[in-house]
């Protein structure tokens, strides 16, 4: 269905990386094109940027991490993100609609987004005294008085995937200005302009030369550069468990601290007291949201035998009611796959399932009108055991797998028979249900009666090989400063 909805003149230029303030071609003068997964089309470029621009990047990011920057008080950085949250929120029609051109989410998703970069914003912001010195008492003889500060680890690397990088680049810009480290931050080649607009916004908003800077690139080149660069003091990395393993390798020649949020295959338990009306359209859309290209997809439906027929049954006809088009269009629910590559590896998923278990809805690329992006229908799968392909890999689509199970000690078992940590859900009316299993299902978050909401105070993370470190909340801001302590003898 073709739009009328106005493109961004910031769309379908030719995009260079913001270093040290300036922005500047890739130093090999290569570029990647960027696509319209909804359509298709080429809508531009981005520098494809290697070792000799992360190179540039992270000596700008240095010179300003020791330079002015280091001298800010927490009262400017505090002013400064809220310049920053102010010059954003003005600007957040025109980065809902890039997101949406460059990554395909509705436009209903990416505006829905306002409401939490403010709330991230003002969180980051409330954050900038992290570093406060504290006076802890000691025991040691004579006359001492202990300090114990917590001072910026210096600069870090950011790694962020294709499936919400206006999410996601907050993670890295909004603790680095609070605690005064710097950053340099590499976005997913398939995913970038989101970014360099909010990287204008930040150097308009009055971010210092060099405090953030952005190097667009593919991973094998860029992305492994950053992770590798001994001028790096911390990496956080969200995408595979693959890249992830290379990257702790790369850590090791200057010890880099890192933060990693990998995959996840989440399960979502539904009991037989749940009210259905609730649990059906709220695990459907567990798996669906952002077509399924969510960490924490709830992909793994369990539902308590004795209504397994009917969840399937009104799962299969609420699914059907799902409206998928460009995400331009207003009436959209469900917005194309990234690229070609992320559209064949779900249908792959799916000839594969469709051996293993009953397809009860959807399983097909979309043809018409949109033929040429890369839509797929949601698609459920029923009748299917904890041990199949399709409930132990993660897909990465909107794909949904139900498992049948008979008690609460099953469901938790199967619930945990993954290498997967990272979220659960449960479906219950009853409270102790719902504590016994929140508390079993082994991930770092657990919704109860709902799915995927997240408090940026609060934050979330992984475990298993899911990964390891917090984001949001005080832990996170925490992790990007050390910790130091101070012996005065004051005798």
């Amino acid at each position: 269905m073709t739009t009328t909805h106005p493109v961004p003149a910031f769309v379908g230029t030719a995009k260079h990386n913001l270093i040290g303030g300036r922005w500047v071609p890739a130093a090999s003068g290569e570029t990647i094109d960027v696509v319209n997964p909804a359509t298709g089309a080429t809508m531009g470029t981005i520098a494809a940027s290697g070792a000799a621009d992360v190179e540039a990047a992270v000596a700008a990011a240095r010179t300003a991490f020791e330079g002015e920057w280091s001298r800010w008080t927490p009262h400017q950085r505090r002013s400064l993100i809220l310049r920053v949250h102010d010059l954003v929120l003005e600007n957040f029609e025109e980065l809902a609609t890039i997101e949406t051109l460059d990554m395909g989410a509705p436009l209903t998703r990416t505006r829905g987004l306002r409401e939490w970069t403010s709330q991230v914003l003002q969180f980051f912001a409330s954050q900038v005294d992290a570093g406060t010195a504290s006076t802890p008492p000691n025991s040691l003889p004579g006359d001492f008085l202990t300090l114990r500060y917590r001072e910026p680890v210096g600069v870090v690397g950011g790694i962020i995937p294709w499936n919400g990088p206006l999410i996601g680049l907050w993670w890295i810009f909004g603790p680095a200005l609070a605690t005064g480290c710097t950053a340099v931050l590499k976005p997913a080649e398939d995913a970038s302009l989101s970014v360099l607009r909010v990287a204008e916004l930040l150097t308009e908003a009055g971010v210092p030369d060099g405090v953030v800077n952005v190097v667009t690139g593919y991973g094998k080149d860029a992305g492994a550069a950053l992770a590798e660069h001994p001028g790096v003091d911390r990496i956080a990395f969200t995408g595979s468990v693959g890249t992830a393993q290379t990257i702790v390798r790369a850590s090791a020649g200057n010890m880099k601290r890192l933060q990693l949020e990998l995959g996840g295959k989440s399960p979502d338990i539904v009991f037989a007291d749940a009210d259905l009306d609730l649990a059906v359209p709220g695990a459907a859309m567990g798996v669906y949201t952002n077509s399924g290209q969510v960490c924490v997809a709830g992909t793994r439906i369990f539902v308590q035998r004795s209504i397994h027929d009917e969840f399937v049954s009104r799962m299969a006809e609420f699914t059907q009611t799902i409206r998928v088009g460009d995400g331009l269009d207003p009436n959209s629910q469900l917005g194309p796959l990234i690229s070609q590559r992320q559209l064949d590896r779900v249908l792959n998923y799916i000839d594969i399932g469709s051996g293993e278990a009953e397809l009860v809805s959807g399983g097909k690329r979309l043809d018409g009108d949109r033929a040429s992006g890369f839509f797929v229908e949601p698609t459920v799968f029923a009748s299917a055991t904890n041990e199949m392909t399709i409930a132990q890999e993660e897909i990465f689509g909107p794909v949904a797998t139900v498992i049948p199970f008979d008690d609460i000690d099953e469901a938790l078992r199967l619930a945990n028979a993954t290498p997967y940590g990272l979220a659960g859900g449960v479906w219950t009316r009853d409270l102790s249900t719902a504590h016994k299993v929140s508390r079993g299902i082994n991930a770092g978050t657990v919704w109860v009666n709902c799915y995927g909401i997240l408090d940026p105070s609060v934050g979330f993370g992984g475990t298993k090989m899911s990964g390891y470190g917090w984001k949001g909340g005080r832990e996170h801001v925490e992790s990007y400063l050390y910790p130091k302590a101070v012996y005065m003898n004051l005798g």
